[in-house]
């Protein structure tokens, strides 16, 4: 998914300066977005309050809309370097095409991970016969520097692990929870759940003390640690935790997201992670080129045209306010 901001703010993330060693509850408030068609997405990293979890580095939470008489998501071509783009859906379908040849339809609670590296192109679109409607997530995973100019790649996977409660199913995204490790292929010690509750369910979610966790609320009512988490909104917990309590008070879904604090500064512009200014203005002369990212074939449209950089040098802004 692309950052269509066409004034992207640019930030400087990572770096361990800035990480709360402790637990904390610190609730974060999503900005709207347009997102391309008629979607609109809510934008909880990078966020004016924090910028990372762990390598989670961009988090959109869009839906539940109706589309049914709608294009639904439409996101022409465009680039991105140095990240892998996680795509979640409770309902709907994305068709998902880049430049290395993937073509891939992705249904709900199936895994759609692409890898950047030193430069790919996507796009993402609702099939045109499509489901009623559209829910999902979508997030970026910072590649540390010793990956991030790995060839491009793409994995589909349709079928992940899941660890199981009372009133309680967690499928594992991305890294490993609970001793149940996802296949889809990660750069730094992560982890990324998607966890549905049944309502008046209490559990207690075995975590790793070193990682820095946040909870995405994506459908119903739940307590976090005791703090009500509404859909759209995020809880960001710290560090030392090696166990998270939840509530359901009705049937819930949510995100875990952690992970070892990023240890390296980067910087971020519309849909790239480098970490020098200069990186980011040779990606963008390639792209506006047409060169280094490849094609995107069968896409109906045209790719979307990089914004303009900003006029004064872009500036670190740290992990938090």
């Amino acid at each position: 998914m692309s950052n269509l901001d066409r004034a992207p703010v640019p930030s400087v993330c990572g770096g361990r300066g800035f990480v709360v060693a402790e637990p904390v509850r610190e609730l974060l408030s999503p900005r709207r977005v347009a997102l391309g068609g008629s979607a609109e997405v809510r934008r909880l990293l990078p966020n004016l309050g924090r910028r990372m979890i762990g390598a989670w580095a961009f988090v959109d939470h869009y839906g539940p809309d109706d589309i049914a008489d709608e294009p639904g998501m439409q996101v022409p071509p465009h680039p991105h370097t140095g990240l892998q783009t996680v795509s979640w859906l409770h309902e709907g379908e994305v068709l998902h095409r880049d430049s290395t040849g993937s073509l891939q339809t992705i249904g709900p609670r199936q895994l759609g991970l692409m890898t950047s590296g030193r430069a790919i192109s996507h796009s993402e679109e609702s099939p045109r016969r499509h489901a009623r409607f559209l829910h999902g997530a979508q997030l970026w995973v910072a590649l540390p520097d010793e990956h991030r100019h790995t060839e491009p790649s793409f994995e589909y996977h349709p079928e992940l692990p899941t660890v199981t409660a009372p009133g309680l199913t967690a499928t594992v995204v991305l890294g490993d929870l609970d001793g149940s490790r996802s296949p889809g292929t990660a750069y730094t010690p992560i982890v990324g759940a998607d966890l549905a509750l049944r309502r008046g369910a209490e559990a207690r979610l075995p975590l790793e003390p070193d990682f820095e966790y946040g909870v995405l609320a994506m459908s119903g009512e739940v307590r976090v640690d005791g703090v009500p988490v509404l859909p759209g909104s995020l809880l960001y917990l710290g560090c030392g935790r090696s166990a998270l309590p939840l509530r359901a008070e009705s049937d819930a879904g949510v995100m875990l997201l952690g992970g070892e604090p990023f240890a390296e500064e980067l910087l971020m512009w519309w849909n790239f992670v480098a970490r020098t200014q200069a990186e980011i203005e040779q990606a963008r002369a390639d792209w506006m080129t047409g060169t280094r990212f490849g094609e995107v074939k069968g896409y109906d449209g045209e790719p979307l045209p990089a914004p303009q950089l900003p006029p004064v040098p872009l500036t670190p802004r740290g992990r938090v306010r």
